[in-house]
């Protein structure tokens, strides 16, 4: 049997490992072993940080609608269960967003609520 010879394939897998290193300081973008350690780490962390941005964006808008709610003296808490008991089904994010941009709409919805 012939002998192969894993050059080729060896230079194009550290090519590719480097490749996404890109950027990287020292070490990490320049040695393949610590490439390849430095990729591991990044996706387990933009595995994890892509969960926890969805919380991070409800916890923004939580904040946004209650800092427009104590200008008509409402709690956060009660202005959702008083939507919930109108039927007024609105999410966070267009409440958030109405809450910002278009204040009069929003004072429209709260409003409706009381």
């Amino acid at each position: 049997m012939a002998r192969v010879k894993g050059g080729l394939m060896a230079q194009k897998r550290r090519r590719n490992i480097l490749d996404e290193v890109k950027g990287y300081r020292i070490q990490r973008s320049k040695k393949k072993r610590a490439a390849r350690d430095a990729i591991y780490h990044a996706q387990l962390h933009s595995f994890a940080h892509r969960k926890d941005k969805k919380a991070d964006f409800r916890a923004l808008w939580t904040v946004r609608i209650n800092a427009a709610l104590m200008q008509h003296g409402l709690k956060y808490s009660r202005f959702i269960k008083m939507l919930k008991d109108k039927g007024i089904t609105l999410d966070r994010k267009i409440l958030a967003q109405l809450a910002v941009e278009k204040p009069e709409a929003f004072t429209r919805v709260v409003e409706s609520v009381k």
